[in-house]
């Protein structure tokens, strides 16, 4: 006899998972659509195995045909139940058999056997026998546990060998743990087979990927209702190359400026409204918030992607009204057609925000076309992010030094130290294009550290005197002046390389200096370990001679752009503002010297020291020792 008494919550628990389940948008991936199967399998397992139980309780009261089908359709849903249980796993950690066919019908053999065997047993009594005397194992009932331990098996190992592709611990450990669980209803079954426990572990199992995985809501923008950014990776992960290669993109112009007008609560519901526009606009593609105002359109061919965005353009000039509110915005529009099948969602992705970027500049109510030059354009720029994060992640960051000359003897006094990339070829990438990515992925700390250890490494090599330089000019990034313990840090560097901060001097961009209280914290800070403080690209920000100073710098050094319009445009200001810094006791800086006139021009007006192309370019650090410094 069979207790019900786990099995029967479980069903109710199942029902009520469904329905939630459907009652939200759900992403059309395979990770979505396994998990979907396991719950529709689980659920005709949980009632195959009730109904067959209850028959088999009662064999004598029904027909004996009823009974034997009823138990072979549970042991047909139990064993597609092991199969799909696997099937979730290898979509989590994105292994495909298809690609590899001979291990495709490798993993699918054990499931088509045991599906045969069972089929047959209502007239073979391999499984199972109902007869006068009622339900019976068959001699190979065990088969039924071969292929559940089989793609238990299976699924563990693929854990093993593709848990690198899972990065939050959170989904490493419920991935783990949902096999775990698995495995012991497993157990149960075989050691307690009358009380039907093994549905309740796999319930268990569903719920835990279900809060790791599977939540609808995870793929959901809870502002516009739309799908989100993740939504859109994966989607564009797994679908690349199919067709869906169609995109009409939008952005929100002066997105930003907008929320600041409106508010929140009234943009938030302007997003809901422009999603649900676009839903009926085109029910049968896929709608996501790509963020910042961004929706990105993934249609068929059919679609006239001209003809859709005048539709669009021509809602937008009307306003955006609901009982909570009414906003008016206008939008821009970008068109992609994916003609390659092997893009990435990385390489998609990006070259829809550049593009969408470079829209809102233009603001043109006519849509803009993306290219290959713009796709070739994205990829270029993240192989470069891959070369910084490898750099980076091995402390490959190069320093070169670009000399500071002393304008009355004309003698290289000093240099600064500047940052370089190369690529797999060893060609050096320019740093306007990897500065940017650093400041986005929040790792300008980190390079900034390795160029500060780089000039600590050269001025020990140079011996104490280093040759005839009175210092080395390292930049700091205004992120890197918001951590807390940069003065012990660099200390510590400078301590390890045994030399003296005296000899560093730390160059501060002017929009470092715009929260008056923590700057004043950290240069105290930075003072206090003996470093020397200079003032970087000074008028190119919030010039404020008030809070410099505050601010004990030694040196100030004038941008490039103010150097070259005085040389090209003479006036009154740049003069005045020297004779300022003079009087203040500051030492003057001129970038961006080009010929030998600027120089002249730039020391007649007072200027200490020249920097830029006519002395020399940066380059790297053997080079200079080579070319600048006296023999030791």
């Amino acid at each position: 006899m069979w207790n019900f008494s786990f099995i029967c919550p479980t069903l109710l628990i199942l029902f009520i998972l469904l329905i939630f389940y459907f009652s939200l948008p759900r992403l059309g991936i395979r990770q979505n659509k396994v998990f979907l199967k396991i719950i529709i399998i689980e659920t005709l397992v949980v009632i195959s195995d009730i109904v067959s139980s209850v028959l088999d309780n009662n064999y004598q009261e029904h027909p004996l045909v009823l009974v034997s089908v009823a138990n072979m359709l549970f042991f047909v849903f139990f064993m597609l139940r092991a199969y799909v249980l696997f099937k979730f796993v290898i979509s989590v950690l994105h292994i495909y058999p298809r690609k590899f066919p001979a291990i495709k019908y490798f993993v699918r053999l054990p499931l088509y056997l045991s599906l045969v065997v069972t089929a047959f047993s209502p007239f073979t009594g391999m499984i199972y026998i109902v007869n006068e005397t009622g339900y019976h194992a068959g001699p190979f009932y065990n088969v039924t546990y071969f292929c559940s331990f089989f793609y238990l098996g299976m699924a563990f190992l693929s854990f093993f060998i593709k848990r690198d592709v899972l990065v939050r611990k959170r989904e490493l450990f419920s991935l783990l743990f949902y096999n775990v669980i698995i495995g012991a209803g497993l157990i149960f079954r075989i050691l307690l087979p009358n009380y039907l426990l093994m549905d309740t572990f796999c319930l268990m199992a569903i719920l835990l990927v279900y809060l790791s995985f599977e939540n609808p809501e995870f793929y959901l923008d809870l502002r516009s209702t739309a799908f989100n950014r993740k939504a859109l990776t994966d989607f564009l992960d797994e679908r690349a190359g199919n067709q869906w290669k169609n995109y009409i993109c939008l952005i929100i112009h002066d997105y930003s400026e907008m929320r600041a007008i409106y508010g929140s609560t009234q943009m938030d519901d302007a997003l809901h409204m422009i999603s649900d526009y676009l839903n009926q606009m085109f029910p049968k593609s896929h709608i996501f918030y790509f963020s910042r105002g961004r929706f990105v359109i993934l249609t068929d061919s059919r679609i006239n992607k001209e003809e859709a965005c005048e539709k669009i353009a021509d809602k937008f000039e009307s306003s955006w009204k609901s009982e909570l509110s009414e906003v008016y915005l206008n939008a821009d529009y970008v068109i992609f057609s994916n003609k390659e099948n092997k893009l990435s969602a990385e390489v998609i992705e990006g070259t829809i925000t550049t593009a969408l970027d470079r829209a809102d500049f233009i603001n043109d109510r006519r849509p803009l076309y993306i290219g290959a030059e713009d796709i070739e354009e994205t990829k270029k720029q993240l192989e470069i992010e891959r070369c910084f994060e490898h750099a980076i992640e091995n402390g490959k960051i190069e320093a070169f030094l670009q000399p500071i000359i002393d304008a009355e003897s004309g003698r290289i006094i000093g240099a600064e130290a500047l940052a370089r990339l190369r690529d797999e070829e060893g060609n050096v990438i320019p740093p306007h294009m990897f500065i940017p990515i650093a400041e986005s992925t929040g790792r300008v700390h980190e390079l900034g550290v390795q160029v500060f250890e780089k000039a600590c490494e050269f001025i020990k090599k140079s011996g104490p005197e280093m040759k005839g330089l009175s210092w080395i000019n390292v930049n700091l990034s205004p992120i890197q002046m918001l951590q807390a313990d940069l003065a012990e840090q660099l200390e510590s560097i400078a301590n390890k390389h045994g030399v003296d901060t005296e000899l560093i001097h730390l160059e501060i961009t002017e929009e470092s200096t715009i929260d008056d209280y923590s700057m004043q914290h950290q240069i105290k800070a930075l003072k206090d370990k003996g470093f020397v403080l200079v003032l970087d690209d000074y008028g190119t920000g919030y010039s404020n001679l008030a809070r410099l100073k505050k601010i004990p710098f030694t040196t100030v050094k004038l941008d490039m752009d103010i150097v070259l319009d005085y040389y090209h445009n003479p006036d009154e200001v740049l003069p005045m503002m020297i004779k300022t810094f003079k009087q203040l006791g500051f030492k003057i800086t001129a970038e961006g010297i080009e010929n030998e006139h600027m120089s002249l021009v730039l020391a007649e007006l007072g200027c200490d020291y020249f920097q830029g192309f006519y002395y020399s370019m940066p380059i790297p650090m053997h080079e200079f020792s080579e070319k600048y410094l006296k023999p030791a």
